[in-house]
C-alpha cells in the first residue's frame, strides 16, 4: 500500500504530541495523515478518546491505517470493536503499562487492562528497552497476545521529542516498509 491510498491517522497520547516530535513531522509530510484531536489532551477519559477516534475512523474514506504513540495505543484497542471501516493496519510505538500502579498521573491507569483479544488486521509494535511508561516485557507479552510483531527499539525512552525521537529516521523506515506489506 502507498500512503497516498491510505487515510492515515496520527493517534497522540497524553498531553499530545508537540512541534518536534515525529507523529507531529509525519502528519506534515504525509499529505494523506490528519491527527486525531481530542477535546482534553491533559485530563484524558478513556471514552472521549475512543469515541473521537471512532468518528475520525468511521469518517474516512480509504481503508486506514492507524499511527499511534503512548496512550494513543489503548485508545486505538479499545476503540476496535466500533469501528465500522476497514483498518489496513497499525504501527503501534511506546504502549504503556496502563494497569502499572506507579504511572503517573494516576488516571491513565482508567485506559487499562489492555483488551487480549488477536487483533483483526496487520500490526506492528514497537516497544524501548528503558520506557519510563511501559516496561519492554509488558509490551512483549501484549503483543503476543495481540498478534502483533514486536520491534525491539533498544534503550530509546519512550519513543518522544524529550527522548531524541524528534525527526525518528528509523522510525520512518519501519513505517514505510510496515506500509509497503499492507494491503488496500
Amino acid at each position: 500500500m502507498k500512503a497516498s491510498e491510505a487515510d492515515i491517522l496520527i493517534v497522540p497520547g497524553y498531553t499530545n504530541s508537540g512541534p518536534d516530535h515525529w507523529q507531529t513531522r509525519w502528519e506534515q509530510k504525509l499529505a494523506t495523515a490528519r491527527r486525531v484531536e481530542q477535546a482534553e489532551w491533559s485530563k484524558p477519559v478513556k471514552e472521549d478518546w475512543v469515541k473521537r477516534l471512532v468518528e475520525e475512523v468511521n469518517a474516512s474514506t480509504k481503508p486506514v491505517v492507524l499511527v499511534a504513540h503512548s496512550l494513543g495505543v489503548p485508545t486505538v484497542i479499545h476503540a476496535i470493536p466500533h469501528f465500522e471501516k476497514k483498518i489496513a493496519g497499525a504501527f503501534l510505538v511506546a504502549p504503556p503499562d496502563v494497569q502499572n500502579p506507579e504511572i503517573r498521573p494516576k488516571h491513565l491507569m482508567t485506559f487499562g487492562p489492555y483488551p487480549r483479544d488477536p487483533l483483526p488486521f496487520p500490526t506492528l509494535t514497537i516497544a524501548s528497552r528503558n520506557d519510563p511508561f511501559g516496561a519492554y516485557e509488558h509490551a512483549d507479552d501484549i503483543a503476543a497476545a495481540w498478534g502483533s510483531l514486536l520491534i525491539d527499539a533498544g534503550e530509546s525512552g519512550h519513543i518522544n521529542a524529550e527522548s531524541g525521537h524528534g525527526p525518528w529516521p528509523e522510525g520512518t523506515m519501519v513505517f514505510a516498509q510496515f506500509l509497503s506489506r499492507l494491503k488496500p
